[in-house]
């Protein structure tokens, strides 16, 4: 079974969307940054400002437990779930089917470990 393309469903999920299934409240807003309390369980924040969100962006962080990133991964960091896992739950929440990655799609990518050929030799050795 071929793996979830987590950059399309980064693109599908929106970091507002994962907000409102949170229940999260927003206790100041200034243009597309949000902040709040910390959703995510364990933090050490008292502070209704430590979390902060750019829905633009697509991102987040938390000033106080240091979490940050984007929509899967602030999902991932309030329901404990290894990320893979928190993923396929959170398509199922949303009644999303998870995009997958194709053969085609893996062989489209640019080769990220391409072979450097070494140097040649030196005169002087």
């Amino acid at each position: 079974m071929p793996g979830i393309d987590y950059r399309r469903l980064r693109q599908q999920v929106s970091m507002a969307q994962v907000l409102d299934l949170l229940g999260f409240q927003a206790t100041r807003r200034q243009g597309n940054q949000l902040r709040g309390a910390c959703p995510i369980p364990g933090c050490p924040s008292r502070s209704g400002r430590s979390f902060s969100v750019h829905l633009t962006r697509q991102v987040y962080r938390c000033f106080a437990c240091r979490s940050h990133g984007n929509p899967l991964d602030l999902w991932a960091a309030v329901q404990r779930l290894p990320f893979h896992d928190a993923t396929l739950n959170l398509c199922q929440t949303i009644r999303l089917i998870p995009p997958r990655l194709t053969d085609g799609h893996l062989h489209s990518q640019p080769n990220q470990f391409r072979h450097i050929p070494s140097r040649p030799p030196s005169p002087n050795r």
